[in-house]
């Protein structure tokens, strides 16, 4: 099962009391602040949750994998994160 921006809205709907409308201007809002960030080239650090940052990956070989013919795989930008030590307590397995 996957959390939705829909999902996100309806528990601030239920948990806060917002109106429908408002919980959902809230939660676009709240991922557009974090994607046009990112887009500046920011790191949004959410402290207690973790770490997004915008990294270049270069150009580098590659091969496609139907034809095994080598190509060139073009620099681009990817969004990382890194959990925060609170995050990573409440998910870690023991034991594994």
């Amino acid at each position: 099962m996957a959390l939705t921006r829909a999902d996100i809205a309806d528990r601030l709907i239920i948990k806060q009391g917002l109106p429908k409308t408002t919980a959902q201007e809230f939660v676009d809002s709240f991922f557009e602040q974090i994607a046009s960030t990112l887009e500046s080239g920011e790191i949004v650090k959410l402290t207690g949750f973790g770490n997004f940052e915008l990294k270049v990956k270069n150009a580098r070989p590659g091969r496609n994998p139907k034809t095994g013919k080598e190509v060139t795989i073009s620099s681009r930008r990817v969004t990382t994160f890194r959990a925060g030590q609170k995050l990573r307590n409440r998910i870690d397995m023991p034991g594994e």
